[in-house]
């Protein structure tokens, strides 16, 4: 590529920002604008729900590069800026203020929203989600004057967001639709066990409730339940933010439409991170929200963009922190048939995911040596025997030998 040539990244988050320094580290000379709608710097996201809500984390702590970090890999970080139309045809993107630039490579890395609930009383000033910075301040600002919260979702954000309610002081009900928590991320073992520790720190929980109105005298579900509260938080996902690619033409589906290399169905554009969904073998769409993700799709969208095939391998890796547990995810647990336990205490085991004598992933709880050797072992697409890894005797170590 030739020094004059220009690469336009759409959104200024963890992906966003890793394209750009990796368009860096693949040699690319050219301009680089980086755009982030946010009137933020890039900064981490994850720790909003976590150690940032519970108080333990500043906000000069989220910032992941700073300006002077920028300058120095040549990186034009523009805030405030909206992207509203591509043109494909003439390679350009139009602003929301009507400036242009053009680009002879673009990359979409424009994340999630969170998800709003569509339902009488939605629109209180006490109904809040979070995904944002700024939506992190409202809800911080909010928890210190609340007494009784409901939050609405029992999956990672409305369980994280739970802990840090606790922590600081507010009764706190969690109301879910199924009839477990994090039910489409785990199983049911793991569920049961964050259901016994949210009731152990005086959290209600409430599962197979619809909520159908948020009223006056608090949330009231489809059954006819009254859950009275000053501060309601919705946790029911994310939706990607795919309706720029849409509008320009570029396949889309839950997401847009990428292949391992992070190409998508548009010539010269590239798209990573939460906003991507990942075209498996078999054409089954997937989409990871997780810093991983972000970080090794944008690491293989610009390797694409550079005319280099880095294809995302990686098996998909997840955590989430709730009062002084950590629960770590690797590979996928959907369509095990073996689940092999290994337990050492009350609140430290991992569950080995087998379908047939393939290992398909493992959930650690307090286990991070365990679940490090998950991740190799599952890149590396061992199996090791069922039996020695119930075996409490057996040194996992010596897996990877």
């Amino acid at each position: 590529m030739e020094a004059s040539e220009r690469i336009v990244i759409v959104g200024a988050g963890q992906a966003g920002l890793q394209l750009a320094e990796s368009l860096r580290g693949e040699g690319f000379d050219g301009e680089i604008v980086l755009l982030g709608k946010e009137n933020h710097p890039p900064y981490q996201r994850p720790p909003l729900s976590k150690a940032w809500l519970a108080g333990a984390t500043a906000d000069d702590r989220l910032t992941l590069r700073g300006p002077e970090f920028l300058a120095t890999k040549r990186i034009g970080l523009r805030l405030g800026q909206e992207a509203v139309k591509i043109d494909l045809a003439g390679r350009r993107l139009i602003l929301a203020d009507g400036a242009e630039l053009s680009w002879s490579g673009l990359a979409l890395t424009t994340g999630a929203r969170a998800r709003r609930p569509e339902l009488p009383g939605a629109d209180r000033a006490n109904v809040r989600v979070l995904r944002d910075l700024d939506d992190a301040h409202e809800l911080s600002h909010r928890l210190d004057a609340a007494k009784r919260v409901v939050i609405v979702g029992g999956g990672f954000i409305g369980l994280e967001v739970a802990a840090a309610a606790r922590k600081r002081g507010c009764e706190t009900v969690v109301v879910e639709a199924l009839d477990r928590l994090m039910a489409r991320a785990t199983t049911p073992i793991v569920s049961a066990f964050f259901a016994d520790l949210h009731r152990a720190h005086g959290v209600e929980l409430h599962f197979g409730e619809q909520v159908a109105e948020i009223a006056d005298a608090g949330v009231r579900t489809a059954s006819g339940r009254i859950f009275p509260a000053d501060l309601v938080i919705f946790g029911i996902g994310a939706i990607p933010n795919d309706e720029l690619a849409t509008d320009a033409g570029i396949e889309t589906a839950r997401g847009i439409v990428v292949d391992a290399r992070g190409r998508t169905s548009a010539e010269r554009v590239v798209a990573a991170g939460d906003c991507a969904a990942l075209r498996r073998a078999g054409g089954r769409l997937q989409r990871f929200e997780s810093v991983q993700y972000a970080v090794e799709s944008a690491k293989a969208a610009a390797a694409s963009l550079m005319g280099r095939d880095k294809p995302f391998a990686a098996a998909p890796w997840f955590w989430s922190d709730q009062y002084d547990v950590k629960l770590q995810m690797a590979g996928v647990s959907e369509g095990h048939d073996l689940c092999v336990e290994r337990r050492t205490g009350d609140a430290a085991f991992s569950l080995f995911y087998y379908l047939g004598p393939q290992l398909i992933g493992v959930d650690s709880v307090n286990r991070p040596g365990e679940h490090l050797l998950a991740r190799r072992l599952l890149d590396g697409g061992r199996s090791p025997d069922p039996a020695k890894v119930a075996d409490l005797g057996q040194d996992l170590r010596a897996l990877l030998a």
